[in-house]
């Protein structure tokens, strides 16, 4: 394969911050070409700088030998270069096509020729083996038929690189394997793909070459058949960390303190007779495939959602969570899956949003304590390893890692002791992983339990003591750590028993 695209000495400086210093590598026409590196590393900046969203402050970018300067993101995809976005933004009430070819409709006679579009959108839909419709509402598909429509996006374009942002963050399992499939295809049609992922094991399943990044410098580019995980890893990193969760102290689990107690619980969103219990100083991990009911069961537990029927035990006492206030009340936080969302406001800073859910213990009459409230941030900001260590740093601004420990601070000030991490670790490096994971620890060890979803699979059962499987809304199976066993447990997730 001919390299295709070139960084050559590419540098990017912001106001006090150097993002990117003397960057040079190259990706092959054809190749699918994994861009890793942790949080911070520089990965989103060196593609901004492809995709024209930035331009570089020092070093040249060349395309096909050329030298290009592109001075926006428009003049990158009318050059070729397409991106597939972790967020998707489509207008839900638009066709398919009208989405497909927002802005560069075919005319005639000064209007939208919807024929031709529908044709031609039905052709590349075709090509990417998708049996969504050109004329379907947008609004109706999928996550995973949502990616397919930015793919065709950039196939109507005639784009000839295409870089996915983790792609897979919100898909299936079937929708992953549907992507890999056209991802390979378009391989073949010499269609360069650049990939973002800290899913380790999506990387070895498809990429051909990898680059690795660490604090905004390169670091290596390495042909996948000659790499292991381990190796990435420390590549990554500068340090040894493990690829898979693993638990570095010994399990507290105290089986005569039942802090939690679940039993006949219905909910709203399909949750069926879900009975469970927590013991003191576990971690209690819950698996399924997407859809299979687990963040219904602790959204309902928290108060988010309603429950129809069942009990909810805590300390032994029979209480009702008609709110997450409710939830609060009894000492239990919800760390949930989209922090972006639900865990944190955007316009809130670091000290601000750690004191969210516990306002009242700085509020006199109707007076705020700041005094105390910061004292009480710069506390937590050193218990949880905040980068930067900073109350008045905006949230908004850190990365993933550090965004989901500033959520973890939030409830620590709350001093629950029933703690649910819902995928903790979605979207955030290894690096910040492994710390994530020393702080669940660190949590046991101060008395609290934990109720743990996660949909890595190496991840639930490295951390788990204990771990139910759902399906269908339905928990299908109890296992203890002695009995985990990968393949068994996926059987449950599948079929709902072992056959």
């Amino acid at each position: 394969m001919n390299n295709y695209i070139e960084f050559k000495h590419i540098s990017k400086e912001f106001p006090g911050v150097k993002a990117l210093n003397d960057i040079s590598f190259s990706i092959r026409q054809g190749e699918t070409h994994a861009i890793l590196g942790e949080n911070g590393a520089g990965k989103s900046t060196l593609l901004n700088i492809l995709h024209g969203i930035y331009q570089p402050t020092e070093g040249e970018l060349l395309i096909d030998g050329e030298k290009i300067a592109f001075t926006s993101a428009n003049d990158a995809i009318k050059f070729g270069i397409a991106k597939v976005h972790q967020e998707i933004n489509m207008v839900p009430e638009m066709t398919v096509a009208q989405n497909i070819a927002l802005g560069n409709e075919p005319q005639k006679g000064g209007l939208i020729d919807l024929k031709k579009l529908n044709r031609d959108i039905a052709k590349i839909l075709d090509r990417l083996h998708c049996t969504i419709k050109p004329t379907d509402k947008t609004g109706d598909l999928s996550n995973g038929e949502m990616q397919i429509l930015q793919i065709a996006k950039a196939l109507y374009l005639d784009s000839k690189v295409l870089s996915l942002d983790e792609p897979t963050a919100s898909l299936s399992t079937q929708e992953t394997e549907n992507l890999f499939d056209i991802i390979e295809e378009l391989k073949e049609k010499g269609i360069t793909i650049l990939y973002i992922s800290h899913r380790l094991d999506e990387i070895f399943r498809i990429a051909d070459r990898a680059t690795v990044m660490r604090d905004g410098q390169y670091i290596g580019t390495y042909g996948m058949e000659d790499m292991t995980k381990e190796k990435l890893i420390y590549s990554m990193v500068g340090r040894d960390v493990e690829m898979f969760a693993t638990r570095q102290k010994p399990s507290r689990v105290d089986k005569s303190i039942e802090v939690l107690r679940i039993e006949g619980l219905d909910a709203e969103n399909h949750v069926e007779n879900v009975s469970f219990n927590l013991y003191q100083g576990e971690i209690l991990g819950f698996f399924g495939l997407i859809g299979a009911g687990r963040t219904d069961v602790v959204r309902a537990v928290f108060g988010a959602d309603k429950k129809t029927a069942g009990k909810i035990i805590v300390h032994g006492e029979n209480v009702e969570m008609k709110s997450p206030a409710d939830a609060v009340k009894q000492g239990v936080a919800l760390i949930p899956e989209d922090r972006k969302r639900q865990g944190f406001n955007s316009n809130l800073n670091n000290g601000q949003n750690m004191a969210l859910a516990s306002l009242e213990k700085f509020v006199k009459g109707i007076f705020v304590n700041h005094k105390k409230k910061h004292a009480r941030a710069e506390e937590l900001l050193g218990a949880v390893n905040l980068r930067p260590n900073d109350p008045n740093f905006m949230t908004a601004n850190l990365s993933g890692g550090n965004q989901q420990k500033v959520v973890l601070g939030k409830w620590l000030s709350a001093s629950g002791d029933i703690m649910i991490f819902d995928e903790p670790t979605k979207g955030i490096d290894v690096g910040a992983k492994a710390e994530i994971y020393a702080l669940m620890e660190e949590l046991l060890e101060q008395g609290k339990s934990i109720i743990m979803i996660s949909s890595e699979l190496t991840e639930v059962m490295g951390m788990s003591d204990r771990l139910f499987v759902m399906k269908d809304g339905k928990i299908v199976a109890e296992l203890w750590r002695d009995d985990f066993d990968e393949q068994r447990i996926l059987t449950y997730a599948l079929e709902g028993s072992e056959g």
